[in-house]
């Protein structure tokens, strides 16, 4: 498993390295065409079409450059899923933030099938049970 803990370590870093280049192609290319990814803010995105325009509001500069800078991965290489803590640092209502969040993938192979965000927030988010 030590094999699959690395492969998942360098997909996470990847993604992120492609963020942070401001490269929306390049990060589409690590979703599978069935992909599913949960935002902080609640919306549920089927399908990379529809994962791809949820993302292009952080690629379009109306928040600045947003950059995702690693905490810490956790990685259960048998499950295929990997935990990642980060700071994101972007510009809101014109002032610039760093937002501290998490992020869980889960992998088929080489590829994200499901990932949900997470932020810490002033103000708790509740949902319908």
């Amino acid at each position: 498993m030590h094999d699959r803990r690395a492969t998942l370590t360098k997909l996470v870093e990847d993604f992120t390295a492609r963020f942070n280049a401001v490269d929306l192609d390049g990060l589409m290319h690590f979703f599978a065409e069935d992909a599913v990814y949960e935002e902080v803010n609640g919306p549920v995105n089927h399908g990379k079409a529809a994962i791809r325009k949820a993302f292009e509001p952080l690629f379009s500069g109306t928040f600045g450059t947003v950059q995702f800078i690693g905490r810490d991965l956790f990685i259960d290489p048998e499950a295929d899923k990997v935990m990642a803590s980060w700071d994101c640092h972007l510009v809101m209502d014109g002032q610039p933030k760093v937002l501290e969040g998490l992020d869980c993938y889960h992998f088929r192979g080489d590829r994200i099938v499901r990932k949900l965000a997470y932020c810490k927030a002033k103000q708790p988010r509740y949902t319908d049970a």
